[in-house]
């Protein structure tokens, strides 16, 4: 008797949580559990088949094995391939609901970092933890993304939910010109209301976080020249003062007069000498030289990492003005940009946002997830429709060891993220939209 007044109190406990949700929303918990194995089955699957984003036929495979999937759901599914810039494709699927209310854009992406000469090739399970490549980033957020989603089908929800999923081929190594390779995100962002990224859940000291902001990846390449000559003339009027004494005047003046709050920036390779020839894949420099030759040519490259567009502005500008004032004498100096992926600024549609997450926590029973700090996530492709649509990012598994061979996912956490997920979207789905 005693243990059955425990019990009862154990299930009172529980039933206020629960209780706010519908029964349709019920219907989605319980679908998410019964789905788990089969989904973690998928999740090998898709493991297994190498997905490295210049693997363009494990890419377009990967997309093929997906592709069933969402058309069971009632996906229109279709392959854009990206010749035009050198990478495989990226697989869209789109589901028409109701006229009029909010349009979704779920994001996620086919491709590892692991390529097929990578010793790392294989899904290996320990109760609810999983190692292999990609088995969190990205094919565990694609799973989890289908797992909610045939949620919604066993309760219904779908069908009146208009959703747009764009999983990239190239998300890790993104192809060139960029303006070709996110064509279509952008384009899908533009007819969004709301974005859901579906990479790792963040977890600090055990608690899942919100994430609403992602910081920019951008590079740069400077370039400092002088005069060459015999070093015994160094610093004189006629020789001047050399490009690496230029290029290292540049790079202490970044170091003193950048700082600022959410801005990093990186000086990741440099060299200097007779000559200095950076490989066409920009991440080698071929260096010439003797101790007793000035050097007529010094290159370094770095990114800077920003928070907002108007920030990188802003740090660009003043990177520009310091690499163009007070040349050293005999020397001058000159710096290239690439802009990559853009900042996603934490905005108050972003918190409104999660502000609707944190609600389907408290009827699921689970704890607020917090803002997490955007220092501590890198760069994606959400960043690219932040201009145009208010996002959440981390929607996947959490996970541990991503980009080497030690990536371990915890399945566990596919569970409450889906059934987040599956809850979020249904409600949303009922709101008006708003383009």
């Amino acid at each position: 008797m005693r243990a059955g007044l425990i019990a009862g109190a154990l299930l009172l406990a529980g039933t206020p949580a629960m209780a706010a949700l519908s029964p349709a929303e019920r219907r989605m918990t319980q679908s998410v559990e019964a789905g788990y194995e089969p989904a973690i089955g998928l999740l090998e699957t898709l493991v297994n088949q190498n997905s490295g984003s210049m693997n363009f036929a494990g890419v377009k495979a990967v997309a093929d094995m997906l592709r069933p999937e969402f058309e069971a759901l009632g996906f229109t599914v279709t392959w854009q391939p990206m010749d035009a810039a050198k990478r495989a494709g990226h697989l869209i699927a789109v589901h028409k609901g109701r006229a009029g209310t909010t349009k979704m854009l779920l994001i996620g992406h086919l491709d590892t970092v692991f390529e097929p000469d990578s010793p790392f090739q294989t899904f290996e399970r320990t109760g609810d933890l999983a190692k292999g490549p990609g088995v969190a980033d990205d094919k565990g957020g694609v799973v989890t993304m289908l797992l909610a989603l045939k949620a919604m089908q066993a309760a219904g929800t779908l069908k009146n939910a208009n959703i747009e999923v764009v999983l990239t081929g190239d998300e890790e190594d993104s192809g060139e010109p960029i303006s070709v390779a996110r064509a279509d995100l952008i384009q899908a962002g533009k007819r969004a209301d709301v974005a859901l990224d579906f990479e790792g859940l963040s977890v600090e000291d055990g608690r899942d976080m919100g994430s609403i902001a992602r910081r920019s990846s951008n590079s740069w390449t400077l370039t400092a020249t002088g005069k060459s000559g015999h070093s015994s003339g160094i610093f004189s009027a006629s020789a001047g003062d050399g490009a690496v004494y230029e290029l290292a005047r540049i790079i202490v003046a970044f170091r003193k007069e950048l700082p600022e709050p959410n801005l990093t920036f990186n000086v990741g390779l440099i060299g200097g000498g007779q000559s200095a020839d950076v490989d066409k894949d920009g991440v080698r420099i071929a260096v010439t030289g003797k101790t007793n030759i000035i050097p007529p040519i010094a290159v370094a490259k770095g990114d800077f990492r920003t928070l907002s567009e108007e920030q990188t502005a802003r740090v660009r500008d003043k990177m520009q003005a310091i690499v163009g004032a007070g040349h050293l004498p005999g020397t001058s100096a000159s710096i290239a940009f690439d802009m990559g992926y853009p900042s996603m600024a934490p905005t108050a549609g972003n918190r409104a946002l999660l502000a609707k997450l944190n609600g389907v926590n408290a009827d699921l029973g689970l704890a607020t997830m917090p803002e997490l700090d955007p220092l501590k996530r890198g760069a994606g492709d959400i960043s690219f429709v932040s201009q145009d649509v208010d996002g959440l990012i981390g929607l996947g598994v959490t996970s541990t060891g991503d980009h080497s061979p030690a990536e371990q996912a915890d399945l566990s956490s596919m569970k409450r993220q889906a059934k987040r997920a599956a809850i979020l979207m249904s409600r949303l789905a009922t709101e008006k939209g708003r383009k």
